[in-house]
């Protein structure tokens, strides 16, 4: 009888710590899960590009995860962008950032201490951000226009989008890269429709 406790009491003991043991290691594994960065995308996306290279440039370690857009939409997508359903999705430490311009903001305040995406002085950041919205909103829908359009309406696009990228050339100058030196935040946002 004292023998029968005794191994009852063992198994207790053994299952209890085997328990423990599994919830450890599920605790650990959510952890090192939270601070990888994900990179929920479909590769030939130009936003997509822009978050995979402001993560290059960051020297930032990711997981990219490749979206078919064509087929039904993978539920970590549809969990991590319940609004819109669209890539890029950015998802770090657990927590999914959306939309391209916001996750390279990110991406930049995150890690401070990597290759500057934006510039340090607040005003030549509002200019980073106001010629990256004139891309997204002006080049980017003339350009789209370009393609989408034929005969009077493809010929307006066309001169529109001349006419947006002659804007920018002036912009940028002399400078190698609208970053100074180096890419920058603007050229990010760029690049990635024109290359």
């Amino acid at each position: 009888m004292l023998f029968n406790l005794e191994c009852g009491f063992k198994t207790k003991i053994f299952k209890f710590e085997t328990d423990r043991s599994r919830n450890i290691k599920a605790k650990e594994e959510k952890i090192r899960r939270q601070k990888r960065c994900h990179s929920l995308d479909s590769w030939p996306s130009p936003f997509g590009m822009r978050v995979r290279i402001a993560l290059d440039l960051k020297g930032i370690k990711y997981e990219y995860k490749e979206e078919n857009l064509l087929e039904q939409k993978n539920p970590l997508l549809v969990e991590s962008n319940p609004d819109y359903k669209k890539v890029p999705v950015l998802i770090h430490k657990g927590r999914p950032i959306c939309e391209s311009l916001i996750i390279i903001q990110y991406i930049h305040a995150i890690w401070k201490d990597r290759f500057p995406l934006m510039p340090s002085d607040p005003y030549q950041q509002a200019q980073a951000r106001l010629w990256a919205e004139f891309v997204e909103k002006k080049l980017y829908d003339w350009g789209k226009m370009i393609w989408m359009n034929k005969g009077e309406e493809q010929e307006k696009a066309t001169v529109e989008f001349i006419e947006s990228l002659k804007l920018l050339e002036e912009k940028l100058g002399e400078k190698p890269s609208f970053g100074g030196e180096t890419m920058g935040f603007l050229d990010v946002t760029l690049v990635s429709h024109y290359s």
